[in-house]
């Protein structure tokens, strides 16, 4: 998984202004925070990966068993179990354009973000194949997608995504180290991924919250928008609520 980002620059009316400006810097540094997080949970999961390979996604069936108290009141919640459910489909690899893979690791959690001293519940899910990665998020916070365009870089796109304002831009995953120094079969300058995002409003009215669904290589090369696309088209639909309002 936006402030009221899009009228920073609209008005220049007193302290208003720099309230404006101050919160824009507060939605991007949440967003970096839940990018960075996925990235550390990404490392760990290739090291996962590389003891054990992991056999088919398994989702808990039951429903959650309770809603975090940071959600809205009348707000559906989404949890990362039920992320997990929309991942897991028979024909994700396939839909990845490179049917027969499998997953090799994933793992999620219903976590959140702080967001001007507020506890914001994102939950998310992470499966990695052999080629791809894919995240898929949720925010459930205030903010409008339609006004996120401007604070995610020069080439975010705004769009309407299955009757949603959307966004659709890029992004880098992190390359880190616990410790002093790197482990000895990584190399200390190993390469970031480029990762196309698309994050789509929870409801077509826009009225605060998104999903984000992330695409990386595993080969660091650039994902294609249109299997990004073409991906969250199948997946977005199903997760709960997405029907209806949101709510």
């Amino acid at each position: 998984m936006t402030e009221e980002a899009g009228r920073v620059a609209a008005t220049g009316r007193g302290p208003n202004a720099w309230v404006q400006v101050i919160s824009a810097f507060v939605v991007v540094a949440a967003l970096a925070g839940g990018l960075w997080k996925a990235q550390k949970d990404h490392v760990a999961r290739e090291d996962a990966a590389a003891a054990a390979p992991v056999g088919p996604i398994s989702c808990s069936s039951a429903a959650p068993t309770g809603v975090p108290t940071m959600v809205r009141a009348g707000v559906k919640y989404v949890s990362a179990n039920q992320l997990c459910q929309a991942l897991n489909r028979p024909d994700l690899a396939a839909l990845l354009g490179t049917p027969g893979e499998r997953a090799l690791s994933y793992s999620g959690d219903d976590d959140s973000v702080t967001l001007g001293g507020s506890d914001v519940p994102a939950p998310e899910m992470n499966v990695t194949l052999r080629t791809y990665s894919v995240e898929l998020s949720a925010s459930f916070d205030h903010f409008a997608v339609q006004d996120m365009a401007g604070l995610l870089g020069g080439d975010a796109r705004e769009r309407t995504f299955l009757g949603r304002p959307a966004v659709l831009y890029s992004d880098r995953t992190y390359s880190y180290f616990w410790g002093i120094r790197p482990p000895e079969d990584r190399a200390a300058g190993a390469p970031s991924h480029p990762t196309r995002r698309l994050v789509v409003a929870r409801d077509p009215k826009d009225g605060g919250g998104s999903y984000d669904i992330a695409l990386w290589r595993e080969d660091a090369e650039r994902p294609d928008d249109a299997v990004l696309l073409r991906l969250a088209a199948r997946i977005l639909p199903t997760l709960p609520g997405w029907g209806g309002s949101g709510s």
